[in-house]
Parts: structure tokens; C-alpha cells; sequence
């Protein structure tokens, strides 16, 4: 039995809760809380038999197995070094952290303590979205992807009326691409790798908030990736200021394939484009359903248990690994892989935040690694609140590998793990060897 406490007491952290609860290979200690009243009654309400008053006593606590950190995204590396330390394992709300360099550290502090780390993003362990990673053959080459996921937030009204809070606050590592965004960047990183060259514009609050925000900070938000030198683009966009009432898409030759929610994909068709006719402007359009078929998806009421499942699945993996945690399995994939989706993703969120002015939560405390490896910026335009950023991020290269055709780099072992350990002692660890998964990439781009 896995025994876990939680940090926070927001509306996810229940929906955790509930799935622990639900799970015959978890259960439920109690809460940790700013506000030790809070806490109490939130753990006393949903089972827990402690109240944590202070993070040394979580991080200590011999009836504790593993944490939750569901608090906001700036305390997230401090809370999991913690716990790290005191010999927990952690599964991290996203984002992980606030940077790409804290990530970094926090996972090389699981590796040391042989514990788990893993981010809790939803696709990435849902069977659903599984489902249309393995149907991207069927529309395969890829060409086009839209990736998109906009909700007005109740906290744009608070900003508003006059209210600070933590979703848009710089000092808390928020905003519109940390906060939702991250559900598009997390998946094309997962379905494409690392891009090529990547555009970023952001359209920040008006700057009469800012003793609000504390600098300038996202309301919405749009990235444009490249991979294979132009041969396939990826538009990214997020917004909480605003609704996105748009399916999101993966184009390929042969068919298209949409989906209605990206971070809880319920509805899914693959639409495929069948003969083409000269002069089809003329043409009567084809009735949907003509043509192509519903993915028939599994369904959950709360797909968190995904992710506990695959965190559950890594614990009790780790005795069977020789090498190093980071082989152990983890559900659908190893857990390095999801450690490797993790710290790209940030580095392209870093690089992102830092173009666009949003600098406060990317200090790092000197523990942190200095971000020597964002990548180069080769050109800027934009003026005002929107701005954007070209930028190239190199190549990899390796004598044990050889490139695909998206110029980045796939695994010729039988395996086709994503590799980690002999990595760890350079600064280069995504620019120069991130390694998406060879089977992925061969029904992508059809080799």
C-alpha cells in the first residue's frame, strides 16, 4: 500500500485525492496547508488522518510514501527537494517547476535518492490521447498540427476587480502558458520531439495590473514549431483571458484527425481524404462520416488515475531495474521518457517567457543551474504587447544514433529508450541528446 499526503488544498488536489481513494494500492494520509485550520478540515473531510503543519514534518514523516505537490508553480522546487530529501516520492503538478534548470536539479535529486519524480500531466497518461498517437499512422506524413486550449478564467476577473492571485502572478511562475499552455506544449513535444525552430508571440495584460502581477505577465498566447527544416509546422495557442471554441488537429496526407479537448480528449475522429478530384471547388462537400471513423476512446470521470497509476507502476518498478531509475517502467513508457518530455517542454516555455518580458519567474535561486542552454535567438519581431521570437535549437548529434528526417535524433536499438545517464554531468542534455522514441517516429513520418 502506497501511503500519500498531499501539499495544497485547490480543486485538483481533491480531484487527486479522489482517485487515491479509489485506488486499492493507495491510500490517503493527509494534507499540508499554508493555512493549518484549512488543512485540518480538508483532510478530515476526505479521510486523511494527518494534518501536516510544516514542510520538515511532511518531508520526515515515517507513515508517508510519497507526496503530491499540488501548490502553486513557484514552490514546486523547493516542496519536492524536500521531500525528495526525506526519502519521498514525488509526483509534481504541472509544470513541474518554474524552470527547465529547477527541473534539472530536482530530478537529479530523485536519481540520488532512488525515489520517483514524475510531472502529473494528464495526456500524456491517458489511454485516450494513447489512442491517437497510435492512429497517426493511419494520416501519416504528418504535415500540420493545431494544438490549442483557451478558457477565460474566474481569476482574469479578479485581476479585474483589483484582486492579485496566484494564476497570474509573475512571482508565482503563472500565467497563461505555464498554467494551460503547457497542455499544448507537453504533447507536441511527446508526438514530435524537440523542434527545429520555434515562433512565440504572447499578448500580455495590460501593464495598469502589474503592482497586481508583479511585471508583465501572459493572458494568451501563440508558438509555431518547425520540424524537419520545414517540413512539418505545429501552431500552438493558449489563452485565459479569452474561449477557443476550436477542435485541435493533426494533419496529415492522408487524413486529419481532430480532437475536441486536448488535455481530456473525450471525442475523437479521424477524417481521411480519400480521391482527390480535379476542380473540386465545384464538388458538393462530403458529408462527415462519409470518410472516416469516431476513435472509440475510454472513458473516466476523473482521468488523474492515469497518472497515479503510472506513478504507482514506477515505485514498484524501481527493485527491478539494474541500470538506473530512469529505466524503470512507468506505464505506457519509462519514466526517463516522461523526465525527458518534462525538462524539453520547460526549456521551450523558458525560452518562450523570456522573449516575451516575463523574466520574474525565471530567476533562479543559486542552486539552480544557470540557463546556459536555452537556445540562440536568431531574430525578433513584434512591437508592444505582442512580441515574437525566432529561434533555432541545434541539431543533436551522436556516433550511437543517426537522424530522422525531422533532424532530430531516434534510437536504432530494439529498445528505443530514451537515454539519460550518460548525460548527466553536461549542460547540453536536451540541445545535444534529446531522443524521441524510434516506433513513434517511424509511423509519423512513414520511413
Amino acid at each position: 500500500m502506497l501511503r500519500i499526503a498531499t501539499i495544497g488544498t485547490s480543486m485538483i488536489t481533491d480531484d487527486f485525492i479522489q482517485v487515491v481513494n479509489a485506488n486499492d494500492q493507495a491510500a490517503f494520509v493527509g494534507t499540508l496547508s499554508r493555512d493549518a485550520d484549512r488543512g485540518a478540515a480538508f483532510t478530515a473531510e476526505r479521510g486523511g488522518e494527518r494534518n501536516f503543519t510544516s514542510l520538515d514534518e511532511l518531508a520526515a514523516a515515517d507513515d508517508v510514501d510519497a507526496v503530491y505537490i499540488g501548490s502553486p508553480n513557484a514552490l514546486h522546487y523547493e516542496q519536492a527537494l524536500a521531500c525528495i530529501a526525506g526519502g519521498k516520492h514525488v509526483i509534481v503538478e504541472k509544470p513541474f517547476c518554474a524552470t527547465e534548470a529547477q527541473a534539472l536539479e530536482v530530478f537529479r535529486a530523485a536519481e540520488a535518492a532512488g525515489v520517483v519524480a514524475l510531472e502529473a500531466m494528464r495526456p500524456l497518461h491517458d489511454p485516450a490521447f494513447h489512442a491517437i498517437e497510435d492512429a497517426l499512422g493511419e494520416i501519416a506524413p504528418i504535415r500540420r498540427a493545431s494544438l490549442r486550449f483557451g478558457k477565460y478564467s474566474s481569476r482574469y476577473n479578479e485581476i479585474l476587480a483589483g484582486r492579485a492571485t496566484n494564476i497570474f502572478d509573475c512571482n508565482m511562475a503563472s500565467g497563461s502558458l505555464m498554467d494551460i499552455g503547457v497542455y499544448t506544449v507537453e504533447p507536441m513535444v511527446e508526438i514530435f520531439g524537440m523542434p527545429s525552430g520555434l515562433t512565440s508571440m504572447a499578448t500580455l495584460l495590460d501593464p495598469t495590473t502589474r503592482q497586481l502581477t508583479h511585471g508583465p505577465i501572459d493572458g494568451c498566447g501563440s508558438i509555431l514549431a518547425s520540424y524537419g527544416g520545414g517540413r512539418i509546422s505545429v501552431e500552438l495557442a493558449h489563452s485565459k483571458i479569452t474561449n477557443d471554441l476550436l477542435p485541435s488537429q493533426i494533419e496529415g496526407e492522408r487524413g486529419t484527425i481532430q480532437i475536441d479537448h486536448l488535455s481530456t480528449p473525450r471525442n475523437v475522429r479521424i477524417d481521411y481524404r480519400g480521391d482527390v478530384v480535379r476542380g473540386s471547388a465545384t464538388e458538393a462537400p462530403r458529408g462527415q462520416g462519409d470518410n472516416g471513423r469516431v476513435l472509440d476512446l475510454p472513458k473516466s470521470s476523473n482521468t488523474m488515475e492515469y497518472e497515479l497509476t503510472d506513478f504507482i507502476t514506477a515505485i514498484g518498478g524501481i527493485d527491478n531495474v539494474k541500470e538506473e531509475i530512469w529505466e524503470s517502467p512507468a506505464g505506457r513508457h519509462e519514466l526517463g521518457h516522461y523526465r525527458d518530455v518534462t525538462l524539453v517542454s520547460l526549456r521551450i516555455m523558458d525560452a518562450v517567457r523570456q522573449q516575451a518580458g516575463i523574466t520574474a519567474g525565471l530567476l533562479c535561486s543559486q542552486a539552480t543551474r544557470p540557463l546556459k542552454t536555452l537556445p540562440c535567438a536568431i531574430s525578433c519581431a513584434g512591437r508592444g504587447k505582442s512580441k515574437a521570437l525566432v529561434f533555432a535549437l541545434p541539431t543533436p548529434t551522436s556516433r550511437r544514433h543517426a537522424h530522422s528526417p525531422a533532424g532530430c535524433v531516434t534510437w536504432k536499438t530494439a529498445q528505443s529508450r530514451w537515454r539519460y545517464r550518460e548525460l548527466r554531468q553536461t549542460s547540453y542534455l536536451i540541445s545535444r541528446h534529446f531522443m524521441p522514441p524510434t516506433s513513434a517516429w517511424e509511423r509519423v513520418f512513414a520511413l
